[in-house]
């Protein structure tokens, strides 16, 4: 059910997949760009597929060249569907019945789960989603943001985590950590300025 069916909007969440069995529907370019992402975030993947884009084997992938049958779902904590709509809705089905989170590709009607552009830069992650309804539109607002976002956001980043383990020690209260991090990283620049 989309949110503008339902009325609700999506839970957005990133999922921890290092060493999780993720199964990918499909063999096609889609499914191998998928596959790539997956492989990043250290999922144990399972493709099936009747066919099979040369880019998806290898990295121990485990590709079954067939047709999915309910059992390629076994163990799964994530399942892709990239395939036909016919062959989606089979999977979204099956999906379904063992509980499973769907992204079916271009497939809003048969998806669980909305994969939206997705920005990575110096340990931080800025995902975007349409809830399935515009994928192109994610795409280009990640773009906007990837121009807009520093150059050095790891040392934004280096100065959350030390700002994050001061405010444990001294018990900060939660209202007030916002404040004292924007501080830490103007400290940043002023830091520069004056070594200019």
């Amino acid at each position: 059910m989309t949110a503008q069916a339902g009325g609700a909007s999506h839970f957005p969440a990133f999922l921890d997949l290092r060493g999780r069995r993720v199964v990918v529907v499909g063999g096609g370019p889609v499914a191998a760009a998928k596959v790539e992402a997956l492989r990043a975030a250290g999922a144990a993947l399972r493709v099936v597929a009747p066919s099979v884009d040369a880019r998806i084997p290898g990295h121990g992938t485990v590709v079954r060249e067939r047709a999915f049958r309910a059992g390629d779902l076994d163990g799964a904590w994530f399942v892709v569907a990239a395939a036909t709509p016919a062959v989606n809705a089979v999977v979204a089905a099956e999906a379904r019945r063992r509980r499973l989170f769907l992204n079916a590709v271009d497939d809003p009607a048969h998806a669980t789960a909305y994969l939206g552009g997705v920005l990575r830069r110096s340990g931080v992650t800025v995902a975007i989603s349409t809830d399935g309804a515009a994928p192109a539109l994610a795409g280009l607002l990640r773009e906007a943001l990837d121009t807009v976002l520093p150059r050095d956001l790891g040392r934004w980043l280096r100065a959350a985590r030390a700002e994050r383990k001061r405010w444990k020690r001294s018990a900060e209260p939660l209202p007030r950590r916002r404040p004292l991090l924007l501080a830490a990283l103007n400290r940043l620049y002023e830091t520069r300025e004056a070594a200019r």
